[in-house]
């Protein structure tokens, strides 16, 4: 549990704030695991995190969690930051959506997430806010106002438009720009190919749609992406761009989740960062899980950071592996079963 989580909840914990009662709903938006609910916090919470692995987290402790919001007319709302500005923006405007006139929004994050930022931004809208400091982090609070669509549409990021064909939103990787890795992997990418594919870590579907334009063929590609939202992205791009490739969408924790389909081709653009934490294992975990996606003879195509030491974890899983390519920053791996 990171020190933002306990800090959401130290206002209530000392009375600065009346826990929401029994009867009341309160919207949580970016929820995490590890939080103890106060005394005499009695509400019903409708817990929102779209990031797979925190998801799993929080329905193992028993938190019924959903990746999308769905409810209205809330009497308090949440907000757990995370590092990119503008998603922290939205999640404040959905927040606003959604409660009633004068209920609270209550919301905690690090110097690194930018909750001085935040709540600065909102001074500069005029919000009146409430503050203290605990744990590292801080959290600040104030009231919805009763007449909140100017303060909304100050506040929300619209979604990006980028390389003149995909439609992203913060909070996705590299949402503004096409990620430089998974252009150099690819130049890479099989033409003409025949078979079924799947693209692991799908993102809002990039390689997927090159791999689609370089083999207009292909029996089909299956998406699978740890962000809900990005994978809602991918789902509208590809049906944009590619109205007649075969698909099929799996929001799933790649690195713990077994995939159950079976595949020709696997080709991934791996993160080395899993939530706030840097985790380099994580496309180490990958690379097993892609092997064990394969059928006999199938093959993985990936691109890394040049200082990733992926390959021993290639040797390990796969029969035969190797390089493609490298320039200063990439290298592009293969593996075959």
């Amino acid at each position: 549990m990171r020190d933002a989580v306990k800090t959401l909840f130290h206002p209530f914990d000392t009375h600065v704030l009346t826990p929401p009662a029994e009867g009341e709903r309160v919207l949580f938006l970016g929820a995490e695991a590890g939080y103890t609910l106060p005394d005499g916090f009695g509400a019903e919470m409708e817990a929102v995190q779209a990031f797979r692995p925190l998801y799993n987290g929080l329905m193992k402790r028993g938190v019924d969690a959903q990746p999308e919001i769905t409810g209205t007319d809330f009497d308090m709302a949440l907000i757990l930051m995370t590092r990119h500005r503008g998603q922290n923006e939205n999640f404040v405007t959905e927040a606003l959506s959604r409660l009633k006139p004068g209920a609270r929004l209550v919301i905690a994050g690090s110097k690194e997430d930018g909750v001085q930022s935040l709540r600065k931004r909102l001074q500069s809208l005029e919000v009146e806010t409430e503050h203290l400091a605990k744990y590292h982090a801080q959290a600040f609070w104030f009231a919805r106002p009763d007449k909140a669509d100017a303060l909304i549409a100050a506040l929300r990021v619209k979604p990006s438009f980028i390389a003149d064909k995909f439609v992203t939103a913060p909070g996705m990787f590299s949402h503004a720009e096409v990620d430089a890795g998974s252009q150099y992997l690819a130049r890479y990418l099989p033409k003409d190919y025949k078979k079924h594919a799947a693209d692991f870590g799908a993102g809002w579907g990039y390689l997927t749609v090159a791999l689609a334009e370089l083999s207009p063929g292909i029996e089909g590609i299956d998406l699978y992406e740890a962000d809900h939202a990005a994978l809602n992205a991918a789902r509208k791009n590809v049906d944009h761009l590619c109205p007649k490739l075969a698909t099929r969408y799996h929001w799933l924790d790649l690195a713990r989740e077994e995939v159950k389909s079976r595949y020709d081709l696997v080709v991934m653009n791996p993160p080395f960062h899993e939530g706030h934490a840097a985790e380099p294992g994580l496309g180490q975990a990958m690379i097993k899980t892609a092997s064990q996606a394969l059928r006999a003879g199938g093959e993985l195509l990936m691109v890394a950071n040049r200082g990733l030491p992926y390959e021993p974890a290639l040797k390990e899983h796969f029969r035969t592996s190797g390089e493609t390519a490298r320039n200063a920053r990439y290298k592009v791996l293969w593996g075959k079963k």
